[in-house]
């Protein structure tokens, strides 16, 4: 029997190793957090801020609160996204909404963000295990970047929306009618 292995015998071996490999991640993070639905509670959290103050998603009853998560700090499209928003503020405010952006990233990366885009409204530092409950955590598909999902939750803390598929370009007018839709 012959058991050399050619290059092309090596590099096929490799990437069936590999594929294997991105299959049971891939299979292994869509397990391992339960997705959100409309009608539970959200998930309580503590984090902290671009300013290092913990905010409490408890602490919030009795408003309105639009988490959106976002995949990196000042990157194109989470530039977009931010500054929509952020033109869009008054008429967030006045529909009586709080907006609190959230991904992973440290309080230097949030306060520059902020400060670069002049954002209004507060940027919260996600943890691993709060990626995980709200399911947005990154994967080997999404080239580890945190899935772009806003999350609508009521005065009660009940989530009333939840947006898949975000228009970076026009996302407060998205929060604004999945609030307005869910009245």
């Amino acid at each position: 029997m012959n058991y050399k292995n050619t290059q092309g015998d090596i590099i096929m071996k490799t990437l069936l190793l590999l594929m294997a490999l991105i299959s049971f991640t891939t299979l292994h993070c869509a397990c391992s957090s339960k997705k959100l639905k409309v009608g539970e509670l959200a998930p309580d959290f503590a984090l902290e801020n671009q300013d290092g103050k913990i905010v409490k998603l408890s602490d919030l009853r009795g408003q309105k609160v639009a988490l959106y998560f976002y995949p990196k700090d000042d990157t194109p499209g989470c530039k977009r996204q931010a500054c929509n928003l952020r033109d869009n503020f008054a008429a967030l405010h006045d529909a009586k909404i709080a907006i609190y952006g959230l991904s992973k990233g440290s309080r230097k990366s949030k306060q520059k963000f902020i400060e670069n885009r002049h954002l209004n409204f507060p940027l919260l530092i996600a943890t691993d295990d709060v990626l995980k409950t709200y399911g947005v955590n990154p994967s080997l598909r999404s080239f580890f970047l945190i899935k772009r999902h806003t999350f609508l939750i009521d005065e009660n803390g009940i989530i009333v929306g939840i947006i898949e598929h975000v228009d970076v370009e026009h996302h407060a007018e998205q929060i604004i009618n999945g609030f307005a839709a869910a009245a």
